[in-house]
C-alpha cells in the first residue's frame, strides 16, 4: 500500500533494489544510488557499503517480479517465517500454551512493525536465522548452530559481533564453554577479515559510518577510552534520553527477563554498537524508528525464554508472563507503526498521488533519472535511478531526466526553496519543462548525462 501511494522511499529501497537487481543479471550488486556521489551514473558495489552477500537468496524472485515490490514482500515473508523456529523452541521450553502466545508477542512486536515500514533491509534475515540459531542450540545440534551463525555473518558486517557477544554468552555456561569460544573467535576474527581486507576490496572507505568521535578516532583508540574513562559510559548511554527510552521499551515488554540469561550477550553487543555513538549522525541508531531493532529482536525473545526456564518456576507462572508479553504488544500497537493499520486514511491514496503518477509516466524506460525521494522506487524498476541533488564542486554533472517535488523537503536539500532554485538553475542551463502538476516538475535536459528521447 505505502508503495502504490509514494510513501516509500530511494532511501533504502531503491539501494537494495538495484543492487539485487544486479546479482539477478548474474553480476555484481552495484547501486547508482551509492555510486553517484563519486561520478553521476556510476555503479558503486553494496558489498562496500556493507557486507550483506546473503541477499544474492532474493535475486531469484526478481524472475517473478522484477521490481522494489519483490523486496517489500520478501520482507515481510521473512519477518514472519521466524515465528516458525521460535514458536518450536518456545514449546520445547514452556509448553504450547506459552508458544502461541509468545509469537503473538513477536509478531505484533515495535521493532518487527518498525522494520516493515522501513520498506527493505538486510536485516530482514535476522530474526528468522536467529531463531534457527536459538532452536538449534537447545536441541544440542551444535553443527546446525554453528551453520545458522555463519549463515547471519552473511547478513551483515556487524552480526559478527552478534555471533561473538553470543559466544561470549555461551562461555559462562560450563557445557557449552568450548563451544562458545569457538563462536566468540570466529565472529571477532570475520569481523576483522571483512572490514580489514574484504569490504576494502570493493570500496569500502574507512571511517564512512564511525560516529564515536567522544570515543576517539579508531576502534583501538576507543576501546582504550573505554577502559580509561569509565566515568564517560553512564553519560553517553543517557545522551540524549532517546537511547534510555528505546533500552526500556526493548526489555520492559519482556518483564526484564532476557536480562537472566547469558544469551543475551549477543543483543547486547549490537545494542552497545549503536548507543555507544556519539554523533548526531547516528541519530537514527538511538530511536524506535526504522529497522535497527529488528536485528535484535529476536534474540531479545529467545534469551527471555531462557531467563524464564532458569527461575525454574511453573508452567502456570511461564504461561502468565508470555500472556503478559503478548497483551503488552498489543497495548502498544497503536503507538508504532502496525497503529497505522487502524486508521482508514492510511489506506486512502494522497492529494498528489495521480500527479506523482504522471509524472513518473513521463519518465522514459532506460534512462538515468535524478528523482525526488518519493517516487524513486516507482522508477527503479525501469531507469537507472539516483537521488535528486544540486550541482556541487565535486559532482557538477547532472542526469538528462529530473523528476522533482517542490512541496516535500528532500534529503539533499536544506529547504524546499534550494529545491526551486535548483529547478530554475536547470532552466537556465536549458532544460525544458515536460511536466508540472501539484508541485511535480519533470526537466529534460539534452545536454545532461544518461538522456534519452523526450517524450511529448
Amino acid at each position: 500500500m505505502k508503495f502504490y501511494t509514494f510513501r516509500t522511499g530511494i532511501y533504502d529501497l531503491v539501494i537494495f533494489d538495484q543492487g539485487i537487481r544486479g546479482y539477478a543479471n548474474f553480476g555484481p550488486p552495484l547501486s547508482f544510488v551509492k555510486g553517484n556521489w563519486q561520478a553521476l551514473g556510476s555503479g558503486f558495489s553494496l558489498l562496500g557499503d556493507h557486507f550483506s552477500p546473503i541477499l544474492v537468496l532474493l535475486a531469484p524472485l526478481y524472475l517473478v517480479h522484477d521490481g522494489p515490490e519483490t523486496l517489500v514482500v520478501a520482507q515481510a515473508a521473512l519477518l514472519a517465517l521466524a515465528v516458525v523456529p521460535f514458536w518450536v523452541y518456545v514449546r520445547r521450553a514452556l509448553g504450547v500454551g506459552s508458544a502461541y502466545a509468545l509469537a503473538v508477542a513477536y509478531v505484533l512486536s515495535w521493532p518487527v512493525a518498525e522494520a516493515v515500514n522501513f520498506h527493505f533491509h538486510e536485516y530482514a534475515f535476522v530474526p528468522l536465522v536467529t531463531a534457527v540459531l536459538f532452536e538449534r542450540l537447545q536441541a544440542g545440534r551444535r553443527w546446525h548452530a554453528l551453520a545458522a551463525a555463519g549463515v547471519l555473518l552473511l547478513v551483515k558486517e556487524d552480526m559478527a559481533l552478534f555471533v561473538a557477544g553470543l559466544g561470549a554468552g555461551l562461555t559462562l555456561v560450563r557445557e557449552w564453554r568450548r563451544f562458545g569460544c569457538v563462536m566468540l573467535a570466529g565472529g571477532v576474527g570475520f569481523l576483522l577479515l571483512v572490514t580489514s581486507v574484504i569490504m576494502p576490496m570493493s570500496g569500502a572507505e574507512p571511517g564512512r559510518y564511525w560516529y564515536y568521535s567522544r570515543w576517539g578516532d579508531g576502534p583501538v583508540e576507543a576501546v582504550g577510552h573505554l577502559i580509561s574513562r569509565p566515568l564517560m559510559i553512564p553519560e553517553v548511554l543517557a545522551t540524549p534520553d532517546t537511547k534510555l527510552w528505546t533500552l526500556l521499551l526493548l526489555f520492559a515488554p519482556l518483564c526484564f527477563l532476557s536480562l537472566l540469561s547469558p544469551c543475551v550477550m549477543a543483543p547486547l553487543v549490537l545494542l552497545a554498537e549503536r548507543m555507544f555513538a556519539t554523533d548526531p549522525g547516528a541519530a537514527g541508531w538511538w530511536g524506535t524508528r526504522y529497522h535497527y531493532n529488528a536485528a535484535i529482536v529476536m534474540a531479545l525473545f529467545c534469551a527471555a525464554v531462557d531467563g524464564a526456564v532458569r527461575l525454574r518456576r511453573s508452567r502456570r507462572f511461564h504461561l502468565s508472563w508470555a500472556a503478559v508479553s503478548a497483551l503488552v504488544a498489543v497495548v502498544l500497537v497503536p503507538s508504532f507503526a502496525f497503529g497505522n493499520l487502524l486508521s482508514p486514511g492510511w489506506y486512502a491514496a494522497g492529494p498528489r498521488s495521480a500527479a506523482a503518477t504522471e509524472a513518473v509516466r513521463r519518465i522514459p524506460d532506460g534512462v538515468l533519472v535524478e528523482a525526488a525521494n518519493a517516487v524513486g522506487p516507482s522508477l527503479s524498476g525501469r531507469t537507472r535511478v539516483v537521488a535528486w541533488a544540486a550541482k556541487t564542486a565535486a559532482r557538477p554533472e547532472r542526469a538528462a531526466w529530473i523528476l522533482a517535488d517542490l512541496r516535500d523537503k528532500q534529503p539533499h536539500f536544506t529547504s524546499v526553496q534550494d529545491q526551486a532554485a535548483d529547478v530554475e538553475a536547470l532552466r537556465g542551463r536549458g532544460y525544458r519543462e515536460v511536466f508540472s502538476r501539484d508541485g511535480y516538475v519533470v526537466l529534460f535536459g539534452q545536454g545532461g548525462s544518461g538522456g534519452g528521447g523526450a517524450e511529448d
